[in-house]
């Protein structure tokens, strides 16, 4: 059985740790959607192969990708801005946790003086030489009885959370906006290949004109025609030089190098398109950084109420000293030279003119514009995916539309150029397929590219595979949810 004693100090430890003013934090509810709007009927493509959780840009089976992506978290400078920031939040949560606990110092001194007597019998001065020191102990505390420096802890905390999930999501940004860069050089190196061989195939146009024209069979104006074709399909082939540059150059910063030092050569294939699970809108609370910094910031603020409201209650500390003093020096440390002190105070404000009530409403009302933002970031991520989900549909049956347009195109050129050098038609009819054969090349390549871009897209508004479990001491920061 507890003696009285022993009681009373538990009870006191208790009232000491379990007072906390403000509001306990609880996560506001959101309105999640059972399935995705545009899901139904939307057509995944074939995936190439099971990807690592996380490395989602495995899925576009790209030796360029995969060698870059992994240079993103360790060289893009606007991933190392936010990890430093990251750190300093850490360290702000060390500082706040600091107050927890006293704080213990020693001072020690030592004073050696020359004084003067006055010998009455002698009637002389007599100079002499002494030495006195101290040494001493001494703590502060100041205990949190109104729990204003566990709510100080717990806002910097979350604000520590939602600064790394900032650095995910910044991380994620970057590395899509790497993806978005391979593709666009990617496909203008497939917009290359086809122009080289359009050029060729104009040229080979042209060659049979001139003959025509030289055997007097045809007019002109058909060389002319020809002629002009080629130059264009030329310049415009010239022209992708400085789309490919501008594509290498942003691909170089956004893993930390210098341009002239990332050399990418010209490829023949475009990436893969790859199965993206799209999942439950549930999830997307969880799978999202920047929900993730929304919420933690709301809980931020959360605590921030706490703080203010304990400014109502007076401060209270503690101070003592224990150690030694003696004058002269030697025997400093007997036990008859001890020395100590106890102390306490506390202060408490009378009147503020509603200061202390005005930084409570303050902190209510940023925690109701946190709240705000985090729901309004919930629906912008429902309306992103939703908006990729319908892109991915609406993409596929164009691209199925286009297939059968380009075989169509493609035959039609060569049905147009058989008929010219037969004499049924003029060269204008054979410049006119040939110009929409090209077009039409163009128009699906282009439909390509903006699919595999909707892809990037969707991953990185499904969140990239990162999690907010991912997010330190996660258990204990949402224990309360």
């Amino acid at each position: 059985m507890k003696t009285p004693r022993k009681t009373l100090a538990v009870s006191m430890t208790l009232w000491l740790t379990g007072c906390m003013v403000g509001p306990d934090y609880h996560r506001p509810q959101v309105s999640v959607p059972i399935q995705y709007k545009e899901l139904p009927g939307w057509t995944a493509a074939a995936p190439a192969e099971d990807v690592a959780k996380g490395n989602w840009w495995a899925g576009f089976n790209d030796p360029l990708l995969n060698e870059l992506e992994p240079m993103v978290v360790v060289s893009n400078q606007t991933v190392r801005t936010d990890y430093a920031n990251y750190q300093a939040a850490l360290a702000e949560v060390q500082v706040a946790r600091s107050a927890l606990f006293p704080t213990i110092g020693i001072t020690g001194d030592v004073t050696r003086d020359r004084v003067a007597t006055t010998n009455a019998g002698a009637a002389e001065h007599i100079r002499q030489v002494t030495s006195s020191g101290s040494l001493e102990g001494t703590a502060s505390w100041a205990p949190d009885f109104w729990g204003k420096v566990r709510r100080t802890v717990e806002e910097n905390k979350a604000n520590a959370q939602a600064s790394e999930a900032t650095l995910a999501n910044a991380t994620l940004s970057e590395q899509t906006a790497l993806a978005t860069a391979v593709i666009d050089l990617r496909v203008t190196d497939a917009n290359i290949d086809l122009l080289q061989k359009t050029v060729a195939a104009y040229q080979e146009s042209l060659r049979v004109v001139s003959n025509q024209d030289k055997a007097g069979t045809i007019a002109p104006s058909n060389v002319i025609t020809a002629r002009t074709q080629l130059e264009n399909a030329r310049s415009s082939l010239i022209a992708l030089g400085v789309a490919r540059a501008q594509d290498a150059h942003a691909i170089a910063v956004l893993v930390g190098k210098n341009p002239e030092d990332l050399d990418i050569p010209h490829s023949t294939s475009l990436p893969a398109l790859p199965t993206v699970p799209s999942g439950v809108p549930s999830t997307l609370l969880e799978r999202r950084p920047d929900i993730a910094v929304a919420e933690r910031q709301m809980a931020a603020q959360n605590a921030a109420i706490g703080v203010a409201i304990a400014a109502y209650y007076p401060n209270i500390s503690l101070t003592g000293t224990d150690g030694f003093s003696q004058s002269p020096l030697a025997g400093l440390l007997h036990i008859a030279n001890r020395v100590w002190s106890l102390g306490a105070s506390a202060t408490e404000t009378l009147f503020d003119a509603g200061a202390r009530h005005g930084e409570v409403v303050a902190a209510e009302a940023t925690y109701d514009a946190a709240v705000a933002n985090y729901r309004g970031t919930v629906l912008t991520a429902f309306r992103n995916v939703e908006d990729d989900l319908a892109g991915s549909s609406i993409l596929a049956q164009q691209a199925e539309v286009l297939d059968a347009a380009v075989h169509d195109a493609d035959r039609g050129a060569e049905i147009a150029f058989n008929e010219y050098q037969a004499g049924t038609v003029d060269y204008t009819t054979v410049a006119t397929a040939q110009t929409t054969q090209l077009s039409t090349q163009q128009t699906a390549l282009n439909v390509q590219q903006q699919r595999l871009l909707n892809a990037v897209s969707l991953i990185g508004d499904l969140g990239g595979g990162w999690s907010a479990s991912a997010l330190g001491d996660a258990k204990q920061a949402t224990a309360k949810r």
